[in-house]
């Protein structure tokens, strides 16, 4: 499994929060990219909601610091 920025981008508007079943059904019917929907798969069976993209992707970038490189 792998995410990017791009790939968790079509979950920004998901209904959080949200079961894998549910954000599989909302990749689906969002259009999402095949990737997005097998990252999605690979999460665990678990029936808990997921809160946000954190939860899924741990190194989700979540302030404007971790999307840029700052210069030294």
């Amino acid at each position: 499994m792998y995410w990017t920025f791009d790939l968790a981008s079509y979950l920004n508007d998901a209904p959080w929060p949200a079961t894998k079943e549910e954000l599989i059904d909302y990749a689906t019917r969002t259009g999402a990219p095949e990737e997005v929907i097998e990252n999605l798969e690979m999460l665990e069976e678990d029936e808990t909601p997921y809160e946000s993209m954190q939860e899924i992707w741990p190194d989700y970038p979540t302030s404007s610091d971790d999307f840029y490189y700052t210069e030294e």
